[in-house]
């Protein structure tokens, strides 16, 4: 479904959330860069690109994201306490961990928000904002008390009120947009400093949100705007940053979990096995890793089974200044991908 104007209405039903075609041949798996239309990026995969870090044979558990900084070093995120966030430096060799970094980041973003570049990242269970040097210091922790109890619902992991953040974003301002995407689906601001600012969408019209798992501040528009994915509609959808919702970008992907922007071009993640590489208008231009083995969509599958430039269960997503790709997988064994462009 191509971009809906400004200010458009939103069908109310769910959106099943779609297979994705499966081979003639079960098991077989289609070309890591199945299409590419007319000037669109595509994508070549780098095997083996991450070194492990020393006396790992694999990363850990991954159920977070993945950015990089002006200089190209990578960071992941990883649910191992005292190594929540490895880098790497652009040849992929193992730089160092951030040890500091609390081991439950589901999204993060490196950003300079007027004051120099650093990491903030969304925790999960902890229900915390993050604001972090890429040195590993941290500046500040915005506990779940600064969002108003008049947004705390119940959640999958606990009977108790709070929120379940799971993806942040900032605006050229310094102002800090994070969806609450496990459990009221709402987008919450705060200024620079972390001073809480309004909320907008959730699961009411206009929006519809089922799952808004993560978002992107958009800058390929005058002004910036939200572009964010709703997850179990399988939509693409944009907001203003006052909250506004200007409609979807595109409703027929497969369970989608990040967004980067990267000049004119917004890449999905989608959970269910593909890189989708979206144009302004919101059209499929490219797709990078498409997989249809058994098994996708899952964080269980083990490295014996995974193959070079098919992702599984993607579930975050960044471009360096090259435009090179970088995939961050949902695994109980921690998987990264890169893509050169």
């Amino acid at each position: 479904m191509a971009a809906v104007a400004a200010g458009s209405a939103v069908a109310a039903d769910r959106v099943v959330a779609p297979k994705l075609a499966v081979a003639a041949i079960a098991g077989a798996l289609l070309s890591s860069v199945a299409l590419a239309q007319g000037g669109a990026p595509v994508f070549v995969p780098v095997e083996n690109w991450a070194e492990m870090p020393p006396g790992k044979e694999t990363l850990g558990g991954m159920h977070g994201d993945v950015a990089v900084d002006a200089d190209g070093n990578v960071y992941v995120s990883v649910e191992i306490e005292g190594q929540g966030i490895h880098v790497f430096a652009p040849d992929g060799s193992f730089v160092r961990y951030l040890d500091r970094a609390p081991p439950d980041f589901h999204g993060f973003v490196i950003r300079d928000g007027g004051d120099g570049e650093h990491l903030y990242g969304a925790t999960l269970r902890g229900q915390t904002i993050v604001k972090m040097t890429l040195e590993g210091d941290i500046v500040f922790t915005l506990e779940r008390d600064v969002i108003p109890r008049e947004y705390w619902v119940e959640n999958r992991f606990s009977d108790e009120l709070g929120v379940l953040l799971s993806g942040i974003d900032v605006a050229p301002n310094g102002d800090l947009f994070v969806t609450d995407g496990y459990s009221s689906d709402y987008v919450h601001r705060f200024d620079s400093d972390g001073n809480y600012l309004e909320t907008f969408g959730g699961k009411a019209a206009p929006y519809h949100f089922d799952t808004l798992h993560k978002l992107a501040v958009d800058t390929r528009y005058d002004p910036p705007r939200i572009t964010a994915v709703d997850r179990v509609n399988n939509r693409v959808v944009q907001m203003s940053l006052d909250g506004e919702f200007l409609g979807v970008v595109n409703d027929e992907l497969g369970l989608p979990a990040a967004v980067a922007i990267d000049g004119d071009y917004a890449i999905v993640a989608e959970l269910q096995g593909r890189v989708a590489v979206l144009d302004r208008e919101g059209n499929l231009v490219a797709e990078v890793g498409k997989n249809t083995e058994e098994g996708i969509g899952s964080n269980q599958m083990p490295p014996e089974r995974w193959r070079t430039g098919f992702v599984v269960a993607p579930h975050g997503v960044a471009t360096n200044a090259e435009g090179d790709l970088f995939v961050a997988e949902f695994n109980r064994f921690g998987r990264i991908h890169k893509f050169d462009r």
